[in-house]
This record gives structure tokens, sequence and C-alpha cells, in this order.
């Protein structure tokens, strides 16, 4: 036991000399330019006090579910809230998870068998990778939206090939090429699988329903604690996957459900996200106005997160620390969440920033960069 913590406090020494130590803080004030709230549904009062309508006319919204899904907790709202999503989507069928982590969990543990392939992008989510380790299937990495690296490698496999990616990626704020990829996977029989959960809302119901893609995708996993400023996810997909999962994915089998709640604030908030569409207009502008600082970054120009890359721990932790003083909350981002030399400042964009803050954050930046 004692040999055990001299480990555990030898790496966590080795993390905090290096200035990568992760705590625990209380949620600063300031000026949010960190959180995934794109469209501000989070904060708005509007949208909060028709769900506080809503739980005043049914209490019972409040209670815990009591259970998993396949014993006292699929209860008449979680079901309907299925059905609706899979409506707005035009998707066979939806099903919905406790959050965006835990479906793609379910997804690449389960569907892929021991004699399948799993090819994901090299920057995909952790949580791919975590489900990649409980799959039985081998799992390879091609190159950041590397499409000739991608059919290369497809070239190569004999068997079932799942490939992985995000439509917007959470760290480069960069977008996949999400329409060749999807030829590729068709050109190979390979089962395409698209993560959504930074490109929902922001860009309508995401990029996969934008460019029509629907029949060429296996599976698109819409999560709803960024833009909707709910939380819990769904799993766009086939009826015959979705009676798959039920039946075959631990993460779905063995979890206790969401209390309803959840599962109603993400139904209000696809009508108010329809009724506020004015919001991604705010945020576009605000893209716009952050590009017109000539902040060097390698995310894509209608991005609202923006990487700006600075590999010397030390003077990122700087930074921040300098725009935390000033009032401007970000984030920084260290290895091993991204590769050694690419560590960087996360900026996130809000429909709700101004244009004054956008300038009064970047001036510190082009001061200390």
């Amino acid at each position: 036991m004692l040999n055990h913590l001299h480990y555990f406090r030898e790496a966590l020494d080795k993390r905090k000399a290096n200035q990568t130590l992760r705590i625990l803080k209380p949620k600063s004030e300031g000026i949010d330019f960190y959180s995934n709230d794109y469209l501000g549904l989070a904060r708005n009062k509007e949208l909060q006090n028709l769900l506080l309508k809503q739980i005043n006319d049914n209490p019972h919204l409040l209670s815990g579910s009591t259970g998993s899904r396949l014993i006292s907790g699929n209860s008449t709202e979680v079901v309907e809230t299925e059905k609706f999503i899979s409506r707005e989507h035009k998707s066979s069928s939806a099903s919905l998870f406790s959050s965006g982590y835990n479906a793609n969990l379910a997804l690449f543990s389960t569907l892929p068998s021991r004699h399948d392939t799993i090819i994901v992008d090299e920057k995909i989510h952790r949580s791919v990778h975590d489900a990649c380790k409980m799959s039985h299937a081998k799992k390879l990495k091609f190159k950041h939206n590397d499409i000739g690296d991608l059919e290369q490698i497809l070239k190569r496999q004999n068997g079932n090939c799942y490939v992985a990616i995000e439509s917007l990626y959470s760290m480069d704020g960069d977008f996949a090429p999400i329409r060749e990829i999807a030829e590729i996977a068709k050109k190979y029989n390979a089962f395409l699988i698209v993560d959504e959960a930074h490109a929902f809302g922001v860009f309508g119901y995401g990029l996969v329903e934008k460019y029509q893609l629907q029949t060429s995708v296996l599976a698109t996993v819409i999560t709803y604690g960024k833009a909707l400023g709910s939380h819990g996810a769904a799993i766009l997909c086939d009826e015959v996957i979705k009676s798959y999962l039920v039946n075959f994915a631990s993460p779905f089998i063995y979890t206790t459900t969401a209390q309803d709640i959840q599962w109603r604030s993400i139904r209000t908030g696809y009508e108010f996200l329809k009724a506020n569409k004015h919001a991604s207009s705010s945020l576009q502008q605000n893209i716009k106005i952050f590009h017109q600082q000539n902040i060097k970054t390698p995310s894509s120009e209608n991005s609202p997160i923006q990487a700006v890359l600075i590999s010397d721990n030390h003077r990122l932790k700087d930074l921040q620390e300098t725009l935390l003083h000033e009032g401007f909350l970000t984030y920084a981002v260290f290895s091993p969440t991204v590769k050694q030399g690419t560590e960087r400042l996360r900026i996130c964009l809000h429909s709700f920033n101004t244009e004054e803050e956008i300038i009064g954050m970047t001036t510190i930046i082009k001061r200390l960069i």
C-alpha cells in the first residue's frame, strides 16, 4: 500500500514540477472565453424561466430515475424525448445517454467485434480511445484530417472497418473534411461514426445534416452540454443499432439513468434553439471580430474554438494567469491532453461576448506572445 502511494505521489510531483498538475478550483468570476456555452443558453434567463415553469407544473421531473433503463428508469419522458429527437433529425431512431463520453463508450466498445478494425483520427476525443480499450477490435490512427492517409490504411484492411471522426475538433477548432471522408468510407465499405459535440447548435443540427450525409453515416453522436446549455447525449442511428446497444452496450445496460428533468431540458432546449436562431448569427459575428485582431491560430475561421499555440508551459501559464487577473477566463491545455509541443491557450467564443471584450482579451494576448 505505502509503495503504491509513493508511486502516485511521485507522478503527481512530476506534474507539479512541469506546471501540468490538474486541480479542482471553484468556478471563477470573469468574462467567459473558456466554456462550451457557445450560444449562451446555459445562462439564458428566458430558457431558465421556461424550465422553472415546467418544474413547477411537473415536480415529478426532479425525482430520481431509480434504476437503469432496463429496470425502472425507462420513463415516458425519456421515451418521448428520444422520439422527439429522431423526428427533429429525421433519423430512424435516437438513443439517449447521460453524457457524450458514455455515448462514445457505448458505441465503440460494443459495435466492433474482435475481427474488426477501428480507424480513428489521431485527434479524436479521449472517450473514443477509452472505448477502444474496452473493445476487442484492432485500433489504428490516421493523420489528422488526412484523407490520403485514411485511404491508405483502409486499403490494407480485411474485415469490417469503423472510421471515427469529430465534425468539429474540440482542441484545434478545425473541421473534418466530412464529405470527402464519407466518400472514402463508402468506397471501402467502412462504417462512419461522427461526433457532432461541438458542431450541434452552432451549425444548425450539425454538419451531417447540413451536408445531407445521414445515409452515409452509421451513427452520429449529438451532445447537449455545449451549445444547448443542458446535459446528456443522443446517438442517432438505425433501429437495429439502437436495439443492439440496448442488448450489448455495458455503458447503457449498467448505468442508472438520469432524472427526467434532464430529458425535458433537452426537448425544451431544441424548441428554444429553433425560436432563437439569431444566437448563432451573433456568434459568427464575434468569431469574425476575433479574426480581425490578427491572432495566429490553426483553427478554422468560422469555428467558435480558437487555439493559440504556446509550447512553453511557463509562458502559457503566465499568459492564462495574466488574462485571469484582467478578468478574462480562458483555458490552458497542456500535454498529455494535447501532443507535447502543441500546448495551447484554448479560447471559446460565444454569442454573448462583446466586441470590447474580444478586443480587450486579444490585446493582452498579442502583447505577451
